[in-house]
């Protein structure tokens, strides 16, 4: 049985990495399997390209190498991670895909969305099924992002005109596009979550 591929996207401090996890804990519950995982990351190789790209200075890389590292990542998480748990008939549920590399670095790091594109289509090629787009005022975003512990800033530090740009990006994708579900998560995390099954139809 062919398992089923949904994607969690938004701002940074949005709240979707919380509510990826409501979701799959609330299929478990109900009895389905599922494969809970993150970009960038969710395999061993896309674990280290992670430290090097959320890590240090913002200026540490370039758009175009940031591109490339994240299709890397993206690579091996597809092979490793995401193709073995869709075989095995699991619902997997990825916090961050191809949109965020669309945005982050394709839009917001430099008109860059055709060199994106072109690598996915060389190296990924997979759209998710569905994806929940979790949609929060910039500031509200980052005021959340920069509150959490941890050395993971890098895109945080960029400030709040990239988080700005980078919702408005995500609204231009998901405009007209059938596979997105945009959610208001201006809420507490109960009600978003009570939006996110009902847009799961599973």
């Amino acid at each position: 049985m062919a398992g089923r591929f949904i994607s969690f996207e938004g701002i940074d401090g949005s709240g979707k990495s919380t509510q990826a996890r409501m979701l799959a804990d609330a299929l478990r519950a109900d009895g389905h399997a599922v494969t809970l995982t993150r970009e960038p990351g969710g395999s061993t190789g896309a674990e280290e390209i992670r430290r090097l790209v959320l890590e240090g200075d913002p200026e540490r890389w370039s758009p175009e190498t940031e591109i490339l590292l994240f299709t890397a990542a993206r690579r091996d998480h597809l092979e490793k991670t995401i193709r073995p748990a869709l075989a095995r008939g699991e619902i997997v549920i990825t916090d961050r895909f191809a949109d965020s590399t669309r945005i982050y670095q394709g839009i917001t790091r430099g008109d860059l969305r055709s060199m994106v594109d072109a690598l996915h289509d060389l190296m990924i090629g997979v759209e998710p099924d569905l994806t929940i787009l979790i949609d929060i005022d910039p500031a509200i975003g980052l005021s959340r992002a920069r509150a959490r512990a941890g050395t993971e800033l890098r895109f945080e530090d960029m400030g709040l005109a990239t988080q700005v740009a980078m919702r408005a990006g995500f609204h231009a994708l998901a405009q007209g596009n059938a596979r997105f579900r945009l959610i208001d998560g201006a809420r507490a995390p109960d009600a978003v979550a009570k939006d996110v099954r009902s847009a799961v139809h599973v």
